[in-house]
């Protein structure tokens, strides 16, 4: 979820919200509204009671874009960019709310810069950017251009939410 600038989430306040709807094992990774945690294999819904409980304790709803453990494993297996190992600030997962309805793609190559490439595979959207996304015009319009709500991490962000992930996971294994 998009929890910084002006709609400032304190981690120990989403963890405490996380933990009042009833899920376990909550670890956040930064101060930007990355957490794993454990929750009833239905999360029907689940993505909106987070967001609805952020709204009454804190005047703001973020979007919440939830995924299971083996969405973020195919996420990072699906990687058309391998040089992101080498350079991991340089590629940038946007995670989608939904798969978008065929999107018109074209307004995004009118825009891109040299260097910068995109791939498209379900709910996310690939972009390498090896001189950043601060001032990139194809970044500000992945929402728009898509037509479906988004919130985008690094490589290497992706990565340790994949690690907390299955440190989450192997604690329901030993505790079981």
């Amino acid at each position: 979820m998009n929890v910084g600038g002006a709609n400032s989430l304190p981690t120990k306040d989403l963890v405490g919200i996380l933990e009042s709807l009833g899920l376990r094992n909550v670890k956040t990774y930064i101060q930007s509204g990355n957490a794993v945690f454990q929750g009833d294999r239905k999360a029907a819904g689940l993505a909106e009671k987070i967001s609805s409980k952020i709204q009454r304790n804190h005047g703001h709803a973020p979007q919440v874009i939830l995924l299971r453990i083996d969405e973020l494993e195919r996420a990072i297996k699906s990687n058309p960019f391998p040089r992101a190992k080498s350079d991991p600030k340089a590629l940038h997962l946007v995670f989608l709310a939904s798969i978008p309805k065929p999107a018109d793609l074209s307004g995004l190559e009118n825009v891109r810069q040299p260097g910068e490439q995109y791939s498209l595979k379900g709910r996310i959207f690939y972009f390498w950017a090896p001189e950043g996304i601060g001032r990139s015009k194809l970044f500000s319009r992945i929402e728009k251009t898509m037509g479906v709500p988004c919130t985008a991490r690094n490589w290497r962000t992706v990565g340790k939410l994949l690690e907390l992930a299955r440190e989450v996971k192997a604690v329901t294994r030993d505790a079981g």
